[in-house]
């Protein structure tokens, strides 16, 4: 098959490779449901090697530098408590964290999440989070400007490989919130 995005010599419908992502990526594949069906998200195999930005659209397709998004795991902290959320903005954005994030998680501080923490809470390795198969009740912040695209690059949960999802699919995902201004530049 190919890919609807990008130059990859695999590309896959998600459901068909499960044994290739992280077990909650596998789970929430397994469990999707919404107007974009399972098998429009793509699993493609990449290099770790190539996974700085620059070197991976060089490889696989410069039109992927707009068509990619980052998710990041951040903490926001109020009176005691400490909330996690995951934020999904366009690779050429920055997560507004201390404005757009801070607000909508009515947090007096909001910051990344550790390492550790990120792996740990999401099962995911570092370099490779998704929005897909995050805990339950985790707030999933999207940058509008995703949810506008066609398709988008995106973790598979591993730094091998990655998946390629319809922009629509984020906003329906269990704890969205699709929000302007999330990604600054």
């Amino acid at each position: 098959m190919d890919a609807p995005i990008g130059h990859f010599d695999n590309a896959t419908p998600a459901p068909d490779c499960l044994d290739a992502l992280t077990r909650p990526v596998a789970d929430a594949v397994r469990r999707w449901s919404g107007s974009v069906p399972a098998d429009q998200i793509i699993y493609v195999e990449t290099d770790p090697q190539w996974a700085d930005t620059a070197v991976f659209v060089e490889h696989y397709g410069q039109e992927l530098l707009e068509q990619s998004a980052n998710c990041v795991v951040v903490a926001g902290k109020r009176g005691g408590e400490t909330t996690l959320a995951a934020c999904l903005v366009l690779s050429t954005t920055r997560v507004d964290v201390n404005g757009v994030v801070r607000r909508q998680l009515g947090a007096r501080k909001a910051s990344f999440a550790s390492m550790d923490t990120a792996t740990g809470e999401t099962g995911m390795e570092y370099g490779g989070i998704t929005p897909i198969g995050l805990p339950d009740g985790w707030p999933v912040l999207v940058d509008s400007a995703v949810v506008d695209l066609p398709y988008v690059l995106v973790g598979s949960g591993r730094r091998r490989g990655k998946l390629l999802v319809p922009g629509k699919a984020f906003a329906e995902l269990p704890g969205a919130v699709v929000l302007e201004g999330l990604g600054v530049a």
